[in-house]
């Protein structure tokens, strides 16, 4: 029986499939059902039907991809052009994920690398200097950029493993250095797109108070235009600070991230890959910066927000990779709050239940991560190490490495060195630890005093001190000086004057606490009424 979609009373699509596995057929044969999806699926571009693309891109593709093409590929979009009117667009589009998928199923080759290479370059010249008239969705153009950047990262550690590759690979890995997921090639695209969209502009006049549409709509165009340039343009952003990182350049990944506020509700919190992503490399990158506590507040903030939204996401295809993201920030916030202990800003206890008082990030923080940071806290290097290491994204190098020593495997070697930078600092905070402790038991203490409690001479630890006041002040996104941390000290003379800094209780906080606890009790009450 040949395939078709049916619709169902909920205005999705019902697979009706009697076909053989892929596998199954010759090679240049396009089942039925791959025909109706793409035909069906180009006919909702052409008429910018964004709601039946989303369907059939995010649920039928998915489907018809664990079903029938699990270990095979998908048709070639040269086979399906034909059942598309040869559209040239909707080909590079209908390649996109055809790639996609080959990266996610099967075993990439060389020769596969190189052509999606070519099918974004296609794909992303067409759309910056073509009129691509159609509406997509926004987890579409989110993907395109997120797995964009993921193949070449991907490329990126392919290349750095020469110890069994062929004499051709290696010919060839020489041979297009220079012309494919080259660093520069591709932050030029990214790079590209937002300037052409002028997507930068649209969000300084939101920030000077202005109201545009673009946000108010999530991106979308609801007056007969595209919002293809511009969402790719806001989404480029986001995916530039994310190389900037994986490269090691923390401050550039900051300005970037810093035209979009990650404290609002934005086109960014539409896609919850897109939100889990920017506030990763967000709060990754504050850390390594020392910001400790913008990195709490981003960690705090996003941990709520999948905490609250998980049960919608468990039948996406994205709900491991949320859960391992999960897993990671957790991991994250507690070496934040190792380096900067102000646990206040990590979300309060205010729960109406035993159950929700559970899921809140300080207690899932303490149940997943509390050996963890008692580890830390007695100076176990291997626990910082692990953590880190379990935490971090996988950093690439920019470069080809050299090709002539094929025995070495050079993929860690960008990771190594973060790593190396990031226990450095921690053998840096031990002492200053150990100090901090100290000096919050005293309003007063002599430099003397102080030295001998910490079992260092006095000029070591004037030096210490110098450090701690050094580590604990950066320059924020306005230019001027902020503390991280949680004890202000001087010194006059031979003495430590210190002055404990007061944190500002949130009194709405009290009140709704209470509230719910009194809601609580009437509902004890009448329960216990009716019985």
């Amino acid at each position: 029986m040949a395939a078709g979609y049916e619709r169902d009373g909920y205005g999705g699509y019902e697979d009706s499939y009697d076909e053989r596995p892929d596998d199954a057929h010759p090679p240049d044969y396009v089942p039925d059902y791959v025909k109706s999806f793409v035909g069906y699926l180009y006919r909702s571009i052409r008429e910018k039907n964004v709601y039946e693309v989303h369907q059939m891109y995010e649920s039928s593709f998915s489907k018809l991809s664990e079903r029938f093409f699990s270990k095979s590929h998908w048709p070639s979009a040269e086979l399906v052009a034909p059942y598309v009117d040869n559209d040239h667009v909707f080909c590079l589009l209908y390649k996109e994920m055809y790639y996609r998928h080959v990266y996610a199923k099967l075993n990439v080759t060389f020769q596969e690398r190189l052509e999606s290479w070519d099918n974004y370059c296609n794909l992303f010249t067409v759309i910056l200097h073509g009129n691509v008239n159609m509406q997509l969705p926004n987890q579409w153009l989110w993907d395109m950029v997120d797995e964009f950047i993921y193949q070449f990262q991907a490329f990126c550690q392919y290349r750095t493993k020469l110890k069994n590759k062929t004499e051709q690979e290696l010919s060839w890995l020489k041979q297009y250095d220079e012309q494919v997921w080259n660093v520069y090639g591709v932050a030029n695209f990214l790079q590209a797109l937002i300037d052409k969209s002028e997507i930068l502009q649209v969000l300084e006049e939101e920030k000077d108070g202005a109201v545009t549409a673009f946000s108010a709509n999530d991106g979308y165009d609801y007056e007969g235009g595209s919002n293809v340039l511009k969402v790719l343009g806001y989404f480029s952003i986001i995916g530039l600070a994310r190389v900037h990182c994986l490269l090691g350049d923390y401050h550039t990944a900051l300005k970037r991230l810093a035209h979009i506020d990650l404290t609002q509700h934005g086109v960014y919190s539409s896609v919850i890959g897109c939100h889990i992503t920017a506030a990763y490399y967000y709060g990754f990158s504050n850390m390594m910066m020392l910001r400790y506590i913008d990195a709490i507040k981003t960690f705090n903030q996003v941990l709520v927000y999948i905490s609250k939204t998980r049960q919608y996401h468990q039948k996406s295809s994205q709900f491991e990779w949320i859960l391992k993201k999960n897993e990671q920030m957790y991991a994250l916030l507690a070496i934040c709050l190792w380096f900067c202990p102000q646990w206040h800003l990590v979300e309060s206890e205010n729960a109406r239940s035993d159950s929700q008082r559970n899921e809140t990030v300080t207690h899932q923080l303490k149940e997943k991560r509390g050996e963890k940071l008692s580890k830390m806290h007695k100076n176990d290097e291997a626990a910082f190490d692990e953590c880190f290491s379990y935490a971090c994204p996988k950093f690439i190098s920019p470069s080809l490495p050299d090709l002539s020593d094929t025995s070495g495997n050079y993929s860690q070697e960008a990771y190594r060195l973060q790593l190396k930078l990031f226990l450095s600092e921690v053998r840096q905070q031990q002492l200053l630890n150990k100090i901090r402790n100290y000096v919050k038991l005293y309003t007063t203490i002599s430099i003397a005093k102080l030295a001998s409690l910490v079992e260092v001479d006095e000029a070591t630890l004037r030096m210490a001190l110098m450090t701690y006041k050094h580590k604990t002040h950066y320059i924020d996104d306005d230019g001027s000086v902020a503390s991280t941390a949680d004890v202000e000290f001087y010194i006059d003379e031979d003495v430590v004057h210190i002055a404990e800094p007061k944190v500002t209780k949130r009194f709405s906080e009290i009140f709704v606490r209470h509230i719910l606890k009194f809601d609580e009790l009437v509902g004890d009450l009448e329960r216990v009424a009716l019985e």
